[in-house]
């Protein structure tokens, strides 16, 4: 009985993402989170890779360590490609926002290293604010992104409810 809830509760977000966002809300519903999901998932990766703990491993070619940016960077290359030739219905699909999300949020988690060109991801100059300020805008996006679903749900479930 509480799967049919669960499976009732996702027929009832995704329609309500469907009808509620525009198909511009929607990219950025998915781009928002893209971002955050990414970011939080790379944030713990690293923590982890840090402490030698879990599965996680640099990846290196060769010596060379390969920086998560580098993924970003291909994938922002292939979302712009689709961009500048692809279709209206590729350029729309929601794998292009969730792309532009999650590429973004590749680059963005190594920003001081692009910015200074050395490797201080870990130094303790505000790597912690710098998280935590960034987590919460990522956050804060994809809530605000998210309002017309969300408005809804509270609006359908409200009225149950009395």
């Amino acid at each position: 009985m509480e799967n049919r809830g669960v499976a009732s509760l996702n027929e009832e977000v995704h329609a309500a993402y469907l009808e509620e966002l525009s198909p511009a809300e929607r990219s950025a519903l998915m781009s928002w989170t893209g971002f955050s999901t990414t970011f939080a998932a790379v944030r713990a990766i690293t923590y982890s890779i840090r402490s030698g703990k879990g599965p996680f491993h640099n990846v290196s070619a060769g010596s060379t360590h390969l920086h998560h940016y580098l993924w970003g960077i291909a994938m922002l290359g292939g979302v712009g490609a689709v961009a500048v030739h692809g279709t209206d219905k590729n350029r729309r699909h929601p794998a292009v926002a969730l792309g532009y999300g999650t590429g973004l949020a590749l680059i963005v988690d190594e920003f001081a290293l692009l910015l200074d060109l050395k490797d201080v991801y870990w130094a303790k100059q505000g790597r912690i604010s710098v998280d935590v300020g960034i987590g919460i805008v990522a956050a804060g996006g994809t809530v605000f992104a998210a309002l017309p679903i969300l408005r809804r749900l509270v609006r359908n479930h409200w009225s149950r409810a009395f």
